[in-house]
């Protein structure tokens, strides 16, 4: 059971990455070769995906212990709510450094 998760993790990653990889090394006709052509694509994956299981997993600790605290104390209610909020914004910098990496020409 404790298996679970990293084959979901590996699921999502797959399911993530397998409409870009392809379109990643198409070329045009007659075009030399970049073997290093899809190396940003998976690097953006990679930064997003790991970023967004991160935040997935600090939204979950930090949810729990937030409903926690507010049942036994209602007045925690915006301190616990801002710990939630903190965890998730891992996500949008995921997402930021995705995108910084698909714009680099190089």
């Amino acid at each position: 059971m404790r298996k679970l998760p990293l084959i979901l993790l590996l699921l999502g990653t797959f399911m993530t990455l397998a409409p870009i990889v392809p379109a990643a090394f198409a070329q045009a006709a007659g075009a030399t070769p970049n073997p290093n052509a899809g190396d940003k694509y998976i690097a953006a994956g990679v930064a997003f995906g790991l970023a967004a299981f991160g935040a997935g997993y600090g939204v979950g600790q930090s949810g729990a212990a937030a409903i926690a605290a507010v049942t036994e104390k209602a007045e925690v209610r915006t301190t616990a709510l801002i710990f939630v909020v903190l965890a998730e914004a891992i996500a949008i910098y995921g997402f930021a450094i995705a995108i910084l990496i698909l714009g680099q020409t190089a």
